[in-house]
C-alpha cells in the first residue's frame, strides 16, 4: 500500500511539475513585437494630452510676459481725427483734429511696469516647471501601469498552470475516495483549492483588461493587442539620505514653483516702491492738419505738417494708493516666503519617507525571494508532498507582488529626487 501511495503521489507531483514548470521564470525571451517599457514611456510622452495642455499653458504664460514687455518696445499708431469743427478746433479727446495722425510711444524708465514684467517672467518659468512635473507624472503613471500589467500576466500564467494541476489533483483525490483510500473531506478540500484558484484568475483577468486599456490610452495604441515584456526591472537609487534630501530640494517642482512665486512677489514689491519714482517715456507725434478746421482764426500761423518729439515724464508728489500698494506687496511677499518654507519642509519629509519606504520594500522583496527559493528547493527535495508545487506558485505570485511594490517605491523616490527623466532618456 505504501508503495502504491508513493507512486500515486509521485504521479500527482508530476502533474504539478508539468503544469507549472519546476522553475518558472517570469523573464521571457524578448519578442520584437512586444511593447517595451521604454517604448511605452516614449509613446505616452508623445501622445499625452496633459503634456500638450501644460505646454500650451507655458506658451500662454510666455505670451502674457510678452504683453508686459511690449510697453518697453516701440509702439506706433496711426489714424485720422478729421472732423468738422465750429469754434476752437478740438476733438472729443481734447487734441487737435488732424487729417492724418502718427504717434509713437516707448516706456524708458517705469519701475512699476518693470516689476510687473519680471513677475510675469518668473511665473512663466513656474509654468515651465509645471510642464516638467506633468511630464514626470505621465512617466510614473505609464511605467506603473506597464509594470503592473506585466506582473498580472505573469501571475495569470502561473495560476492557470496551478489551476490545471489542481484539477488533476481533484480528479485523483476523487478516484482515491471512491476506492476508499481517502476521506470524503479531501474531495471538498481539493474543490475549495480549485475554486480559490479560479477566483484569483477571474480577478486578475479583470485587472488585466483594465490595465491593458489604460496602457492603450496612455500610449495611443488603441485597437492593438498590447504585449508587454515580463523581465524584472529595477530602479534602484544608490544615495545617502542626506544626498537624496538635497537632490529633492534642488529638483522638486513644488519648491521651485514656490521660489519663483516668491521671486515674482519680490519684483512686485520693488515695482510698488518704484511708484515713488518718476516715469519716463519717449513720445512722438506727426499730424497733417486741414484749414477747414479754422486754425487761422485762433492761431497767428497755420502749418499743415506738424511734428512733436520728446520725453514725457511724470513725477509723483503724493499718492495714498502707492503706500497701500507697498503694504500689500510686503504682506504678499511674506506669505510667499512662508509658503516656500512649508514646501521645503514637506519635500524633506516626503523624500525621507520615500527613502525609508524603499528600504522596507527592499527587505520585503528579499523575504519574498528567499521564500520562493525555499519553495523551489523543497519541491526538488520533498517530491513526496502533494501540494508543494502549488505552494511554489503561491510564492512566485507573492514574489511578483513584492517586486512590483518595490518598483513603485523606487519610481516614486526617483520622481521626488528629480532623477526620473535620466532613467528613460
Amino acid at each position: 500500500m505504501n508503495n502504491k501511495r508513493r507512486s500515486l503521489l509521485a504521479m500527482v507531483v508530476g502533474f504539478v511539475i508539468l503544469g507549472t514548470g519546476l522553475f518558472p521564470d517570469p523573464a521571457r525571451a524578448q519578442d520584437p513585437d512586444k511593447l517595451t517599457l521604454r517604448r511605452a514611456v516614449t509613446l505616452a510622452l508623445q501622445n499625452s494630452r496633459e503634456i500638450a495642455l501644460a505646454r500650451m499653458q507655458y506658451t500662454v504664460a510666455l505670451n502674457a510676459a510678452g504683453v508686459n514687455r511690449a510697453d518697453f518696445r516701440p509702439n506706433l499708431y496711426t489714424g485720422s481725427g478729421a472732423a468738422y469743427s465750429s469754434g476752437f478746433p478740438a476733438t472729443v479727446g481734447g487734441s487737435a483734429p488732424a487729417i492724418i495722425s502718427l504717434s509713437y510711444t516707448q516706456s524708458i524708465f517705469n519701475l512699476p511696469l518693470r516689476g510687473q514684467l519680471h513677475a510675469a517672467e518668473d511665473r512663466a518659468e513656474s509654468q515651465k516647471i509645471e510642464l516638467d512635473r506633468t511630464r514626470d507624472a505621465v512617466i510614473v503613471r505609464t511605467a506603473t501601469t506597464y509594470l503592473e500589467l506585466a506582473k498580472v500576466r505573469t501571475s495569470l500564467e502561473l495560476l492557470r498552470g496551478e489551476g490545471a494541476s489542481a484539477e488533476k489533483i481533484a480528479g485523483v483525490t476523487r478516484e482515491r475516495t471512491q476506492a476508499g483510500q481517502e476521506l470524503p473531506i479531501e474531495i471538498t478540500r481539493s474543490q475549495l483549492t480549485l475554486a480559490r484558484i479560479r477566483e484569483r484568475i477571474i480577478h486578475l483577468e479583470g485587472r488585466d483588461a483594465i490595465l491593458a486599456q489604460q496602457l492603450e490610452n496612455l500610449t495611443g495604441t488603441s485597437g492593438q493587442s498590447v504585449q508587454v515584456e515580463t523581465e524584472q526591472t529595477s530602479f534602484s537609487v544608490d544615495q545617502q539620505e542626506t544626498d537624496m534630501i538635497a537632490a529633492g530640494l534642488k529638483t522638486s517642482p513644488f519648491v521651485t514653483e514656490a521660489e519663483k512665486e516668491r521671486d515674482a512677489r519680490q519684483h512686485l514689491l520693488k515695482g510698488a516702491k518704484g511708484e515713488l519714482w518718476p516715469t519716463v517715456s519717449a513720445v512722438g507725434l506727426y499730424q497733417v492738419l486741414g484749414k477747414f478746421n479754422n486754425y487761422s482764426e485762433f492761431f497767428n500761423h497755420f502749418q499743415r505738417n506738424n511734428v512733436t518729439v520728446g520725453i514725457d515724464a511724470h513725477i509723483p508728489i503724493f499718492s495714498s494708493k502707492t503706500f497701500a500698494d507697498i503694504k500689500l506687496a510686503k504682506s504678499q511677499l511674506s506669505e510667499a516666503e512662508l509658503a516656500l518654507g512649508n514646501k521645503r519642509q514637506e519635500v524633506r519629509a516626503d523624500v525621507l519617507q520615500k527613502a525609508r519606504d524603499v528600504r522596507e520594500l527592499d527587505a520585503a522583496h528579499e523575504v519574498a525571494r528567499l521564500d520562493l527559493q525555499l519553495a523551489q528547493e523543497s519541491l526538488q527535495i520533498l517530491q513526496t508532498k502533494l501540494d508543494e508545487g502549488l505552494e511554489e506558485n503561491d510564492k512566485w505570485v507573492a514574489f511578483l507582488d513584492a517586486e512590483f511594490a518595490r518598483q513603485q517605491g523606487q519610481l516614486s523616490l526617483l520622481q521626488a529626487t528629480g532623477q526620473l527623466a535620466k532613467v528613460f532618456q
